[in-house]
């Protein structure tokens, strides 16, 4: 009976071969009825649902890295049930894992399958405490521990800030990523500080799950220190290598640090000499005691000129042309020109100045020829000085010798004055920043000290004395709130019968003065025109913060001025401005915009600027 039923059913198999070969058509295919339909429906996986019962952050961290989740987002169908029981019963030990990267080892983790046949779970975390720091111990090889064994200064040091700058102290949450920064912050570390090719030979976070305590150790070979042997400079042509030597301001066998090789640059760049700078190390361990440091430039044009038109909320509108010229003469010196046209102010100043020598001063001869035009008066000042300075990069220095004329007359013309005097002074700038550009914490303080000798139409000969200072602080209140506030003030000692340069004495008013009065409309009123006065003091605190958080550079802010000047502090009333304003925190510095309301005069004025000032 088999042997016939199957000789039957492969007779009908061939025939049915035959007529399709034949052309003979198949019979088309049934369209699946809905209730075939519903019971494939009803066949298929339920969806796959997941909640997580955990603190936020955590819940986050397992929702981006939980297998479970991550396969049940895969479309219905694609897990099976197999699978499916598989990934629950290894979620909790995956839960544990992941956690610990955070630093909780004694965390439970418990899942619990919905009844219906719902193919849903609920995953219950309690993660328990964070690990935290209960001992740190750092070791070193290499240089660094023989250095600092045999008291070097530097390494001293450096070990010093290896070991109590450790960013994962005692006393702080464990987290692997914390770990992981703070071995590569500790090695970035020793590279600034000239041990280039230091690396950890061994580091260990023991953890005790029972009491939550993790315990750090870790060992690391310094390598050699690098020390200055050489520079190799190349890209010269017209400038002196002497001049590129003295701006390294580093002698021989001196610690090759990152911190100097940048300052070293920052002083190429800003002599103006070179257009194109770079400063590297040659990193052979082999050469470490005398390393050799690369330096590849490539020289400023001889000669530029920059021409440029502008507006002043002080002095209004302006056009301007610079001059440089970087080798006066074939001589390691600068000559820099600049003309400055406008209604109002209207300069000429010229000055040579030398290369830096060895100490980074060079001396300096510059000429000034300047016109101010106010309300009420006009100033015309001419200045021959000769001197020496030095910048550097938080202090700037100036010793200079001046001699100046000094005519001022009112615009009725009822009082026209001379005056000419010699003066030896000194200028300097203090500077602790968090940024030169944007400052948001930190101090300046501009000193100006001068002692001279003087004379005048109508007065008396004789000696003066000059004193003046300006601080400015920054400090960041919170809440993306910034304060800055500053303090002037400034006095001229003579006597009563004597008369000094315009320049000299002092006005306020204006932009980064008193805002809301006229530019140099604060001083003594003489016959109906504002005059210089022999003392200035002025205040100013300023309240600011980002406008949203979608424009992060732009600021609002709140200010309020006070101040006055006067011939003596018994005649100093001080006046107040109030205002509001818009900072544009720019990459060349902040662009400022302000609105001032003098309460004294009940007038305001518009006032804009770019940039701090010293």
């Amino acid at each position: 009976m088999m042997r016939r039923g199957a000789a039957l059913a492969l007779l009908v198999f061939l025939l049915q071969g035959c007529a399709a070969l034949r052309g003979t058509p198949a019979a088309p295919s049934a369209a699946p009825s809905t209730a075939d339909a519903a019971a494939s429906a009803a066949s298929a996986p339920a969806a796959i649902e997941v909640h997580i019962d955990a603190p936020p952050r955590l819940a986050t961290l397992l929702q981006a890295h939980l297998d479970l989740i991550r396969l049940s987002r895969l479309e219905r169908g694609d897990v099976d049930d197999s699978e499916w029981s598989r990934l629950i019963d290894t979620a909790p030990a995956q839960a544990r894992a992941l956690l610990e990267t955070e630093g909780y080892f004694s965390s439970h983790v418990t899942v619990e399958r919905r009844g219906g046949g719902n193919r849903s779970v609920d995953l219950h975390v309690d993660p328990g405490p964070r690990a935290r720091v209960t001992a740190v111990t750092i070791e070193v090889q290499g240089a660094l521990d023989a250095d600092a064994a045999a008291g070097d200064a530097h390494a001293r040091a450096t070990l010093e800030q290896l070991r109590e700058r450790w960013p994962l102290p005692v006393g702080a949450d464990f987290r692997n990523p914390a770990w992981s920064a703070a071995k590569a912050e500790a090695l970035a570390r020793l590279h600034a500080a000239g041990y280039a090719n230091a690396v950890w030979s061994g580091t260990d976070a023991s953890v005790d799950a029972a009491t939550n305590e993790v315990r750090i150790y870790g060992v690391v070979d310094s390598g050699p220190l690098y020390r200055l042997g050489e520079l190799q400079i190349e890209g010269l042509a017209e400038q002196d290598l002497a001049t590129v030597e003295n701006l390294a301001l580093a002698r021989r066998g001196a610690p090759v640090t990152e911190a100097s090789m940048a300052e070293f640059q920052e002083r190429l760049q800003k002599s103006g000499l070179f257009d194109q700078i770079s400063v590297t190390l040659d990193p052979d361990p082999e050469q470490a005691a005398r390393a050799r440091v690369i330096v590849r430039l490539r020289e400023a044009a001889m000669q530029s000129y920059t021409v440029g038109v502008g507006v002043s909320a002080n002095t209004g509108p302006r056009a301007s042309l610079n001059h440089v010229y970087r080798r006066l003469f074939g001589t390691p010196a600068t000559l820099s020109d600049r003309i400055e046209y406008g209604k109002l102010h209207k300069l000429w100043n010229s000055e040579i100045a030398g290369h830096p020598g060895p100490d980074l001063y060079h001396r300096l001869l510059g000429v000034t020829v300047e016109q101010l035009i106010s309300s009420t008066d006009a100033v015309l000042s001419q200045r021959l000085r000769l001197g020496r300075s030095q910048e550097g990069e938080r202090i700037d220095r100036q010793f200079y010798v001046e001699t100046e004329r000094s005519l001022r007359h009112t615009n009725d013309n009822v009082i026209n004055t001379k005056a000419i005097a010699t003066s030896l002074n000194f200028a300097g700038i203090w500077r602790d920043l968090d940024s030169i550009v944007l400052p948001t914490r930190g101090y300046t303080l501009s000193t100006q000290l001068g002692v001279g000798h003087a004379h005048g139409d109508n007065a008396s000969s004789g000696p003066y004395a000059r004193a003046y200072a300006r601080l400015t602080g920054y400090l960041p209140l919170g809440g993306d709130w910034h304060g800055q506030g500053r303090v002037e003030y400034g006095q001229v000692y003579m006597r009563h019968d004597m008369i000094v340069p315009e320049s000299q004495l002092f006005r306020a008013g204006g932009d980064d003065s008193v805002r809301g009065y006229d530019y140099r409309g604060l001083g003594p009123i003489v016959d109906g025109s504002v005059d210089g006065g022999n003392v200035i003091a002025t205040t100013s605190l300023e309240l600011a913060r980002p406008i949203s958080a979608s424009l992060p550079s732009v600021w609002g802010a709140v200010f309020v001025d006070a101040g006055n000047v006067a011939n003596s502090v018994a005649e100093l009333h001080p006046v107040v401005g109030v205002g509001i304003g818009v900072r544009w925190r720019s990459p060349a510095g902040p662009l400022r915009i302000d609105w001032g309301y003098g309460l004294k005069t009940r007038s305001s004025h518009i006032n804009f600027s770019v940039g701090i000032a010293f």
